[in-house]
């Protein structure tokens, strides 16, 4: 499982998407998100499909795909389902595997369950995606201190957004995290324009040691 990724952030809309497409292109991993709330305009997986270009076979089926674009555990009421977390298991593959979680880390799965207590039973080591701007310090702090207490390992930090020298640089000083990079803003998300991004902004042997 060490070669594995959670991929989750700060909050939703964070950027985690891009990030994992990213790094599925560049480590050449497989992508697996077990969880899409949310199909108007079409699913993550098939988005980072078309961002990096990559075949079907490098992408998982999601176990769970609920029509509104809500917390699982409302967009599962919503479509009279409900998130059997017992089911949420590590697909076996012999890739490397880049998870996208849904949300933050304290979405509920259900009315009893949150996210994290499903990446704490899988043991992966956990990459945080966080924004740059107003708000991150605490926002990102806060995250990890909710993975600390779980003793849910800690791969690193991927900042997205505009350069913000300071804050990324307090976030680092107070949690003595690993900044693997940030991602700047792309005009285009492509195969061409994900490559130079990583190859730019991150470090491969950051994240194949």
């Amino acid at each position: 499982m060490s070669s594995h990724f959670i991929i989750t952030g700060t909050d939703t809309g964070i950027g985690k998407t891009v990030v994992s497409a990213m790094l599925t292109q560049a480590l050449g991993a497989t992508y697996w998100k077990p969880l899409q709330s949310g199909v108007e305009g079409g699913v993550d997986t098939k988005a980072v499909q078309k961002m990096t270009g990559l075949p079907s076979e490098r992408f998982l089926s999601e176990k769970y795909v609920f029509t509104e674009p809500l917390s699982p555990h409302r967009a599962a009421e919503l479509d009279n389902m409900e998130v059997d977390v017992d089911s949420l298991t590590i697909p076996d593959t012999e890739q490397r595997l880049i998870i996208e979680g849904a949300g933050g880390l304290m979405v509920p799965l259900t009315r009893k369950n949150l996210l994290i207590n499903v990446f704490k039973s899988w043991h992966v080591p956990v990459i945080l995606v966080a924004r740059t701007g107003l708000g991150t310090i605490n926002h990102t702090l806060l995250s990890l201190e909710a993975l600390w207490s779980r003793k849910i390992p800690v791969h690193g930090i991927i900042f997205v957004g505009e350069e913000n020298d300071d804050n990324i640089k307090t976030i680092h000083q107070f949690s003595d995290t690993k900044v693997l990079g940030r991602l700047p803003m792309l005009d285009s998300l492509n195969t061409e324009s994900l490559a130079s991004a990583f190859d730019q902004n991150f470090k491969l042997e950051d994240f194949t040691r």
